[in-house]
């Protein structure tokens, strides 16, 4: 099973500077693995209950350097509803979750 890793960027109203920097480490990644589709950031804003929503980075099991590099923890593989691509391709969807109809 490959390993997906997650980042909570905090609340969403501040989280614009560490989604940049994110999406600026993963160009410098991506374009030296000569851009694989596999690899890419995702993101999605999420309450749990809260009054606030925060916002969750999440990286697919091919930037693993990455998320490390952002102190990002293991998880499991999101639920494709509700996210958002921050960088990589978009043929990383098919790729990714495959089982998702788009």
């Amino acid at each position: 099973m490959s390993v997906w890793y997650t980042k909570n960027l905090g609340d969403a109203m501040l989280a614009t500077e560490q989604l940049d920097h994110i999406k600026a480490l993963f160009q410098s990644d991506y374009d030296q693995a000569s851009s694989p589709t596999e690899m890419a950031v995702f993101f999605r804003h999420e309450s749990e209950g809260q009054l606030h929503c925060e916002v969750k980075a999440y990286f697919s099991p091919a930037s693993v350097v990455v998320a490390k590099a952002v102190g990002a923890h293991p998880c499991n593989k999101p639920s494709p509803e509700s996210l958002g691509l921050l960088a990589g391709s978009g043929e990383s969807w098919s790729i990714l979750f495959p089982e998702h109809k788009y």
